[in-house]
């Protein structure tokens, strides 16, 4: 009897075990996709701070009356 109920016990650790890895797998590739798209999206802001600033020194430039001066 303590035969087959370590058996089953071992059993039932192996498919939990692999369950378990399956999961932790698919969230690390979840978390990396993720952080990929974090690092797109900051980079597509800062080159659309760059542009909007670019369009503000031109206004500046145009309809303020002179070169802007900001540091």
């Amino acid at each position: 009897m303590p035969n087959e109920t370590s058996t089953v016990y071992s059993l039932r650790d192996g498919y939990l075990r692999s369950a378990l890895e399956w999961q932790g797998a698919l969230t690390e590739a979840l978390m990396q996709a993720q952080r990929s798209q974090l690092q797109m999206v900051s980079a597509w802001q800062t080159s659309l701070g760059a542009f909007n600033q670019d369009l503000w020194d031109r206004w500046v430039c145009r309809f303020g009356g002179g070169v802007p001066l900001d540091g």
